[in-house]
């Protein structure tokens, strides 16, 4: 199993990275990826002969999330609490600002911008880890980089980015 190794090694970050932009950091993101890997691990002989097993693992992790959701709002008898954005410390390497922005994409946006962008996954991975055409995937991409763009430009316009004062 020195394979499984070298690719937990290779993907935890950013199968991570991926699910807590595609989830808007809900908690529990860890547990989940790490629900995940040991799905993963259990089955690596299947998991590692699939054609791209990062996608595996980011969809298993994508449904342990909702998993979870479901079983606490069931037991809040409720809605669970609006978490906006991650806490304050840096998951996997990812700038606060540039991460706010992508957190307020609508959710199809983020989930295509997580894994086309964070885990490197290709149009077709991502379409069928969303359950999404390949086209479809690229459109949202488009829109989400025209929104990030543009919302960039006005940061920095105002200052807001660099740093400057206004």
């Amino acid at each position: 199993m020195d394979d499984f190794g070298e690719f937990y090694a290779a993907r935890k970050d950013a199968v991570y990275r991926a699910l807590l932009v595609a989830t808007r950091g809900q908690p529990g993101a860890e547990d989940a990826v790490a629900e995940a890997f040991t799905r993963a691990y259990a089955r690596w002989e299947t998991v590692g002969a699939h054609p791209n097993p990062t996608a595996w693992v980011l969809r298993t992790a994508l449904n342990e999330q909702r998993t979870w959701w479901r079983r606490l709002r069931r037991e809040l008898l409720g809605d669970p609490p609006d978490v906006g954005g991650v806490a304050d410390r840096d998951p996997g390497g990812l700038d606060a600002r540039l991460r706010a922005l992508i957190l307020a994409l609508p959710t199809r946006q983020r989930q295509v911008v997580a894994l086309r962008l964070l885990a490197d996954l290709s149009a077709e991975e991502t379409g069928r880890t969303l359950r999404i055409g390949a086209a479809t995937v690229h459109v949202h991409l488009h829109r989400a980089l025209a929104t990030l763009r543009a919302q960039l430009a006005v940061a920095v316009g105002d200052g807001s980015l660099v740093g400057e004062e206004r």
